[in-house]
């Protein structure tokens, strides 16, 4: 049971509009915002806050992970990835520069931490080279220690993750503020 399409009909087809479905949605709820186009930019990418205050909370969020390392908190790098996720966003770094970055610290918190025990007189080679063999792996200390580093990064990038998943994209108003001139960020101009 159909009826014939008039030829003004026919020309609606497809147009915005033409098939009467805007009473459907739910009133008062706006609908998801435009993506923002795509500008490719070939300058330098400015940040919010000097590069100096990154460094210096990576060198502390190191420190931190080695702290926790040497006192048995085995769970410091995931704290830290979470932390470092959550500035990400608000300092507006993408995620190509901050997950090498939760690598490296987390690496070398880790690292400085076996290296401190093993100075410091304890069977740091034995006991990786006893869990590498307990594992099933070949019984070298290099495995047992790479495990180890794995699991802290492993931990750091799950914290990356949950903190930019958790902290919702900043808008311009509420991101930190970029450093006008100078040399990178570091020296104000005079």
């Amino acid at each position: 049971m159909t009826r014939q399409l008039s030829r003004s009909e026919l020309g609606r087809l497809g147009k915005r509009g033409s098939y009467r479905l805007g009473a459907m949605a739910a009133q008062g709820i706006a609908g998801p915002a435009m993506p923002r186009p795509f500008r490719p930019q070939f300058g330098r990418a400015s940040h919010g806050g000097p590069v100096m205050a990154w460094l210096l909370a990576g060198l502390a969020g190191l420190a931190m992970i080695a702290w926790g390392a040497m006192d048995g908190i085995w769970f410091v790098p995931l704290i830290i990835g979470v932390i470092a996720g959550v500035g990400a966003r608000f300092g507006q770094w993408p995620l190509r520069v901050m997950a090498p970055a939760v690598v490296l610290i987390c690496a070398a918190g880790w690292g400085a931490a076996l290296i401190v025990a093993a100075v410091g007189g304890l069977p740091v080679g034995a006991t990786a080279r006893t869990i590498a063999g307990v594992a099933g792996l070949p019984a070298l200390v290099t495995v047992g220690v790479g495990i180890t580093l794995a699991v802290s990064v492993l931990q750091g990038l799950a914290g990356l993750w949950l903190g930019r998943a958790l902290t919702p994209y900043t808008p311009r108003s509420l991101a930190l503020p970029k450093p006008r001139g100078g040399i990178r960020g570091i020296v104000p101009p005079d």
